[in-house]
């Protein structure tokens, strides 16, 4: 049986002199999720990509890129696309030379640059032509990622891709990602921008101090946190409210706007209220915890912390 797993990351380390950038991480991205890296600054994500590229040398554990391990220049490299820290170019030539000296710098024939999908998603249009010194740093990351998909990759690695943009380029570049997911690619990025996370992850592991705190579905860490609170939409309301203000799990129900919010008891579980709500014959739209992943991401600190 083929594995769907493209990265297997197991008990990673990395100490630099006295001081542990990362510290025994494991977690596994498979084929076709958008996984995220989520940490305060300092936490490790940096070095942790940096040891997936082979740029930095483990001090233990290993990583494996479509189950092969990982060693500087190996050829599983060839299959991923990458911008680990800020993509730089040479900024008195136009975006299209620098994308045809990097490409043929290995010795690769243009020709077999995946050229029109890497222009296409980075939607550089009569800009490609231009010198990159007259870019905006929102363009140059475009630019980056045009030059990390030259190479049809499978799978798409972003070291903090929208550092130091502007809202406006941080939306585009959101885009971007959400747009390579669609087409279903293969991406992991890190990044300590919580919204940007949210809204494009399906997946992602949050760190502190090098290690690993969680992981999993973005739902699953939302709702993994004190926050009881769900909301629901059903074709009727008000007769949900009787059938959910009946079970043992929902310490309180009312409306809100046009749904419903429930209170659970801490073991309680979504499908209780799903499962409830269906017998009952009605029509359940929406079941979703109400803590964002800011709340869950504090929490989840706090409490590692004081665990630590």
């Amino acid at each position: 049986m083929v594995s769907d797993s493209i990265v297997q990351v197991e008990g990673l380390s990395k100490h630099f002199g006295d001081v542990t950038a990362v510290d025994d991480l494991s977690f596994t991205v498979e084929r076709g999720q958008v996984y995220g890296v989520l940490g305060p600054n300092g936490a490790g994500k940096s070095t942790t990509l940096r040891m997936m590229m082979g740029l930095e040398r483990p001090s233990q554990g290993s990583v494996r890129l479509f189950g092969e391990p990982v060693t500087p220049g190996c050829a599983q490299l060839l299959r991923v696309g990458a911008i680990v820290e800020q993509a730089c170019f040479v900024p008195h030539l136009s975006g299209m030379r620098n994308l045809r000296l990097w490409w043929e710098a290995g010795g690769a024939d243009m020709r077999d640059a995946d050229l029109d999908f890497a222009l296409s998603v980075a939607g550089l249009d009569d800009a490609i032509d231009r010198k990159v010194k007259t870019y905006s740093q929102g363009m140059k990351q475009r630019l980056g990622f045009a030059r990390a998909l030259l190479c049809k990759p499978e799978l798409l690695v972003l070291d903090e891709p929208t550092n130091g943009l502007d809202p406006g380029e941080i939306r585009e570049i959101r885009e971007m990602i959400g747009n390579l997911a669609e087409s279903g690619a293969t991406v992991l990025f890190s990044s300590h921008h919580l919204s940007e996370v949210e809204q494009v992850c399906s997946h992602l592991l949050v760190m502190q101090r090098g290690r690993r705190v969680t992981d999993g579905t973005v739902s699953e860490t939302i709702g993994s946190t004190a926050n009881r609170s769900v909301y629901l939409e059903v074709d009727d309301p008000e007769r949900a409210l009787t059938v959910l203000s009946g079970l043992a799990v929902v310490t309180e129900a009312r409306r809100q706007g046009d749904g419903v919010l429930a209170e659970l008891t801490d073991d309680a579980h979504r499908s209780d209220l799903a499962a409830a709500l269906v017998a009952a014959g009605l029509r359940l739209e929406t079941i979703m915890p109400t803590q964002q992943l800011e709340d869950a991401f504090l929490e989840l600190l706090s409490r590692n912390e004081v665990a630590s």
